[in-house]
């Protein structure tokens, strides 16, 4: 059977025609004001509709649209808010008045998935959300930025649990043409397509674009009828099917994508990948440049690590992707030989160790050794990376291997709620609204009157409270529960009571059941009489991940305890707009994974900026966040090698500070029935998540500390056909080709014996033997710092040495150095040497094997 299809598109009346406009931009997913006019058309449509203006607008009645075409204060609220969406997208902003010279160089973002809003279901969580945020906050600062991910067909699935606990999950297709999204077209209207070999089959792919403010976002689709029902299914399911799908995505994602952004005119100055699943986007750019810019594979593969940034998120071994030779070179041989790649040669760049021929090839692995620029997602993060993958960088001091920390943050519009929106816009003043990424702004946090702050958050939790129960409500019924049960549901939970929140993805290390270690204990400390607590859970385990099935599954059975029934409640199918009730009306947000899991970690700031109170074991970014003064820890820091002893210890760690901090804390009123200690670290908590843990400040410091720089090594080394690049090239393959032969010797420290005295200056000389390399080629650094028992260093500050004017043998390639070094301290210490490359065209010298130690 053959069908003729045609879309139809809603019948809006001229005058508020603007509406189409306002629902065609993810722009509303931050403004209440647009929220606020849908709404007022029908609320209960809105909610249908799982907050999606787009499908709204086809779902209501012509009458009500004619109404509205009527009403005049409608159309002046529309007005309004039109005028806001445009004056937001014309206005001048931050990049443009700091980096005005750069607009035309675009930042290309890859992501595997995007957490937007509730009715854009391509997202399962954090890395998500992450990604969501950063465009967000890329569009109110003005970045040149351009995105790149799928569309799934089904997104992530739909959870719903079994009456016994365990989750199941079902998977809801989307329908585009009622979602934000619209078609991109070529020259004569239709669908612009590119295409990639799988397997020597060709797969097409259209493209569908979301505008996120002033970012464009584009998706790629494969399910279209010219293609085979294997390879329609790629775009299907986010993190579905086996490691065969796994590659495919990822494959469409980064050749896919790169050659969409050709496609449609977008030529990117840098590519930044978040996490490893686009790193095939550099095998497509190598292809480019050696067949269209005559460039050899070296010198392709300089230019592409020097404008590539990298963000890994997770220390967590499933997390980093690896895959099977052999299913890679199913699929990527072709191109790897096309490439004039060796195919050992190629497999060595995704192994830790070249030489195991039974490692996997890791994705991970891949995009550090293709990026210049690279980074964790927290300062504990970065270090816990730098031990993971330091034997990349084999003659490397851990501490020095190249990934560097930019914390993670969270888009403040987007998960403040309204009615605290509308409280700072009244102390902060205009600043707040045109201004979001100005840390200064939250200072002013201070100028608000305890009882309007307390009264606002309280009014969050009562709402909080409020939707739990209706949803709690909904659960039961599809549960068949009685009316009785279902009756009783919507007695459950206390506005008034302090109120704890934990919703994050359920793995094992995330440690979801870790509050119900002593049940009797938990008993006392929920349902005291004068102080009780109440605790709104959610989260989703990954549908393969049956230990974390069974956390959830304990839980459920622990809310059906008598004793915690009216206190405890799980909310199924976590999503955005669950998330947003939670962070905005729990008092305190709850996290407690096993240090040091946990890269970052996102929620607990969205609590923050609401004015909950983070209680968090030191790990990911509440390692540096946490102070005294805006929120709890658990524990001191510590790490453990048994986990069961970790758990207890910190079981206990968490009733302790419920018991004697938390609870005292939160209770403790004044003459007015306000927490004044409570309140001020609601203050602190604000001004801390604002001034440190937002995404306009991560954005801030991935454009200062990576973007810049990496796109003016990109205007460098591809001006004169590439010809810095090839020179840059060239000498790295000369240096590379005589550095085995570099050695240190003859190290002396005139004048001192086996001791020397605090503040003592010493002069340290030593020969070095270069060979071929020239004094220009390197720099000889003498490191110099206190020793353990073991004769490493504990801390350590490299110190240039110096070139001796004489003393050159001419025949041996030797020469003389000398620098000082300064005993600070008392105690062991140690001086050597080492060599590193120099060329003011490299990004950094901290290159894989090229480096030479006394």
């Amino acid at each position: 059977m053959r069908v003729k299809q045609f879309l139809v598109l809603p019948k809006l009346p001229p005058e508020i025609a603007k509406l189409q406009e306002l629902a065609n931009n993810l722009w509303y997913s931050w403004s209440w004001d647009v929220v606020s006019l849908f709404i007022r058309l029908d609320a209960d449509i809105w909610e249908k509709c799982c907050q999606n203006p787009v499908e709204m607008l086809s779902r209501l009645p012509q009458h009500v649209l004619e109404r509205a075409a009527k009403d005049e204060a409608f159309l002046t609220s529309l007005d309004k808010v039109y005028r806001k969406h445009q004056e937001y997208l014309s206005r001048k902003k931050w990049f443009q008045e700091k980096f005005e010279d750069y607009q035309s160089d675009p930042v290309a973002y890859f992501s595997l998935e995007y957490g937007l809003d509730t009715g854009l279901p391509v997202y399962s969580g954090g890395l998500g959300v992450l990604s969501g945020d950063t465009l967000k906050a890329g569009s109110d600062l003005g970045l040149p930025m351009v995105a790149m991910g799928l569309l799934y067909r089904y997104g992530y699935f739909r959870q719903f649990l079994s009456s016994d606990g365990w989750q199941q999950e079902r998977y809801q297709e989307n329908d585009w043409y009622h979602m934000p999204v619209q078609l991109v077209k070529d020259a004569e209207g239709q669908a612009l397509k590119v295409t990639v070999m799988l397997n020597q089959v060709p797969v097409r792919i259209q493209i569908w674009k979301v505008s996120v403010g002033l970012i464009p976002l584009y998706l790629l689709d494969t399910n279209i009828p010219e293609n085979s029902s294997k390879a329609r299914e790629i775009t299907s399911v986010l993190y579905g099917g086996d490691k065969d799908m796994r590659i495919r995505q990822e494959i469409v994602l980064g050749v896919g994508g790169v050659r969409a952004l050709e496609a449609m005119g977008v030529k990117p100055s840098i590519f930044h990948s978040n996490e490893g699943h686009s790193w095939f986007l550099t095998l497509e750019r190598l292809r480019k440049l050696i067949e269209e810019e005559n460039l050899s594979l070296a010198e392709a593969a300089q230019y592409v690590w020097s404008t590539t940034v990298f963000t890994t998120h997770t220390p967590v071994p499933a997390g980093n992707e690896k895959f099977d030779p052999v299913l890679v070179q199913r699929y990527m041989g072709e191109m790897v030989a096309g490439l004039g790649m060796k195919w050992e040669d190629f497999l060595s760049v995704g192994r830790i160790n070249p030489e195991d021929d039974l490692e996997h090839f890791g994705m991970t692995v891949a995009a550090l050794k293709f990026s210049a620029f690279c980074n964790g997602v927290s300062k504990l993060h970065a270090r816990v990376s730098r031990d993971m993958w330091h034997h990349i960088w084999p003659n490397l001091p851990r501490e020095e291997v190249p990934i560097r920390p930019i914390t993670n943050g969270v888009h403040p519009s987007s998960w403040i709620s309204h009615d605290m929106k509308e409280l700072f816009e009244s102390y902060f003043g205009h600043q707040f609204v045109e201004h979001p990424g100005s840390p200064e702004m939250w200072e002013r946090v201070e100028r608000i009157p305890g009882i309007e702050l307390w009264r606002t958050h309280s009014k969050r939790r009562e709402r909080l409270v409020f939707f739990a129960r209706k949803r709690l409500k909904q659960q039961l019924q599809r549960r068949g529960a009685t009316h009785i049960e279902v009756k009783k549901a919507g007695q459950y939970l206390d506005p008034h009571v302090l109120t704890i929140g934990f919703a994050r993805r359920f793995s094992t290390y995330k440690r979801g059941n870790l509050i119900f270690s002593d049940l009797d204990r938990l008993d006392k400390i929920l349902n005291s009489q004068k102080r009780p607590i109440q605790i709104i859970m959610a989260g989703k385990a990954h549908p393969l991940d049956n230990p974390g099935k069974e956390i959830i599954k304990d839980i459920i059975q622990h809310t059906a305890d008598p004793r915690f029934r009216n206190r405890i409640i799980f909310l199924e199918d976590y999503d955005i707009n669950v998330a947003r009730y939670l962070v905005q009306g729990a008092d305190v947000w709850l996290n407690n994974p096993r240090r040091p899991l946990e890269a970052s970690g996102t929620s607990g700031m969205k609590a923050a900026l609401n004015g909950g109170l983070h209680l968090s074991v030191l790990d990911g970014w509440w390692d540096e966040g946490y102070d005294e003064s805006n929120g709890f820890k658990i524990g001191n820091g510590e790490e453990y090698d048994d986990t069961k002893v970790q758990d207890h210890l910190e079981a206990e760690a968490l009733y302790e500070t419920l018991e004697r901090e938390v609870i005292p804390s939160f209770y403790g009123r004044n003459d007015v029935d306000i927490p004044e200690t409570w309140v001020a670290k609601m203050k602190a908590a604000i001004r801390s998540a604002g001034e440190d843990f937002s995404a306009h400040r991560m954005l801030k410091d991935y454009t200062e500390q990576f973007y810049i720089p990496a796109i003016d090594a990109c205007r460098e080394l591809s001006t004169d056909n590439f010809a810095q690049n090839r020179n840059l090239a060239a000498w790295l393959d000369r240096v590379s080709g005589s550095w085995d032969k570099i050695a240190i010797s003859d190290i002396e420290i005139p004048g001192v014996g086996a001791t020397a005295h605090v503040g003592e200056t010493i002069r340290v000389n030593m020969k070095v033997q270069l060979g071929a390399i020239t004094p220009d080629d390197v720099i000889v650094e003498l490191v110099s710092g206190h020793l353990n028992s073991q004769e490493q260093f504990i801390e350590y500050a490299p110190t240039t040495a110096a070139l001796n004017g004489e003393g050159h043998d001419s025949e041996g390639g030797v020469y003389s150095y000398s620098g000082e070094v300064t005993c600070d301290e008392s105690g062991r210490f140690g001086v050597t040497a080492r060599v590193v490359p120099k060329n003011r065209h490299l990004l950094h010298s901290r290159k894989p094997k090229l480096i030479s130690w006394w």
